[in-house]
Order: structure tokens, then C-alpha cells, then sequence
């Protein structure tokens, strides 16, 4: 009788510990655990992997907002699209590489809600363009934890046009900021491929 109710309380233990919970929060602990190891990067491994990514994102959320853009003709439709608004693709690209991602104008020197270093570079940029000049991408570091990708808009391209038309100077520059976190992350997952 013993060795039957001792063999029973060894079978409810394993089974108990072979919870499926636990199985399933070993990928994140996997992952954890490799974003907590020491790292070598350099500084400009980081610059150039922002660089990397921030180049194909804009470009794809660039061709994909003109696409949209030329679909309609609509003026409410348009300003809901110059605000990022209801363009799926864009978001599963945001959510994917975890970056914020938005379309500057003008009117967003003054803005509070960036930072004083980006505030500087989008008044270069209307500068730059006021002059006739090809402004280029731009990398900024916020702080010790965030980059942010700057990326003129062509003056010819239908966003400038739809979605700034009515400035006295219409340009728009692609916000694309990074985690760096997520950027050290990228970085690793390219490095084992």
C-alpha cells in the first residue's frame, strides 16, 4: 500500500513538472538570456545597422504611402493616409522591427513632442531644400537607448505634394526611430544567418 500511494505521489509530481506553461516561456527565456550576454558593439556597428534598416524601411513605407496616395483623390481620405492612418502595411513594419515610425513636416520644427536635435535637423533639412539642395538621410542619437532615422522625401514626390502641398515650402522627412535594443538584437540575428 505504501509503495502504491508513493509510486502515485511520484507520478502527479513529474506530471506537475512537466507543466506546458513552462515550455512555453522557454523561447523568451532563450531570449532573455542572449540579450543579457556581453556584447562587443562598436558604436559604428550600431550607426550602420540603423543605417541598414532605416534605408529598406523607408523606402518600403515611402512606395507604399505614394501607392496609396495615387489610389485616391479624396482630401479627407489623403489626410487620413499623410497620418499613417489605416496603412497596414506600415504598421506590421513598425511592429516588426518595433520602431516608431511617422512623416514630418514644417510644421513639426516647432513640435515639443521631438526631440531639440531632431527639431534642428528638420530646420536643416527646410534649408537645404529652400536652397535647391538634395538633403541626405540623417542618424541621430537621442540618448544612450534610442537612434532616430531621418529621410528627405523628394520634393517631386506626390506625398510632399498631397500631404505638405499647402506649406509655403511642402517637404516631408521619414521618422524612423530605433530601440537599441531591438537594434543589438537585429544585429545578432543577422550575425547568426
Amino acid at each position: 500500500m505504501k509503495r502504491h500511494l508513493l509510486s502515485s505521489l511520484l507520478l502527479i509530481t513529474f506530471l506537475f513538472s512537466c507543466n506546458p506553461e513552462r515550455v512555453h516561456y522557454t523561447t523568451e527565456l532563450k531570449q532573455e538570456m542572449a540579450d543579457s550576454k556581453i556584447k562587443r558593439i562598436t558604436n559604428a556597428d550600431l550607426i550602420a545597422t540603423v543605417d541598414n534598416l532605416g534605408g529598406k524601411i523607408s523606402a518600403v513605407i515611402q512606395k507604399d504611402l505614394a501607392t496609396q496616395l495615387q489610389r485616391t483623390t479624396d482630401p479627407a481620405e489623403r489626410a487620413k493616409l499623410c497620418q499613417l492612418v489605416n496603412l497596414p502595411r506600415i504598421k506590421a513594419i513598425a511592429k516588426s522591427y518595433e520602431v516608431d515610425i511617422r512623416l514630418l513636416g514644417a510644421a513639426d520644427i516647432q513640435s515639443k513632442m521631438l526631440d531639440a536635435k531632431e527639431r534642428e535637423i528638420l530646420d536643416a533639412y527646410r534649408y537645404s531644400v529652400g536652397q535647391k539642395q538634395v538633403p541626405i538621410s540623417n542618424i541621430q542619437k537621442i540618448d544612450d537607448t534610442s537612434y532616430v532615422y531621418n529621410a528627405v522625401v523628394p520634393l517631386n514626390s506626390l506625398i510632399c505634394d498631397a500631404c505638405f502641398g499647402k506649406d509655403t515650402l511642402p517637404f516631408a522627412v521619414w521618422h524612423i526611430g530605433f530601440q537599441k535594443r531591438e537594434v543589438v538584437r537585429r544585429m545578432q540575428s543577422s550575425k547568426k544567418k
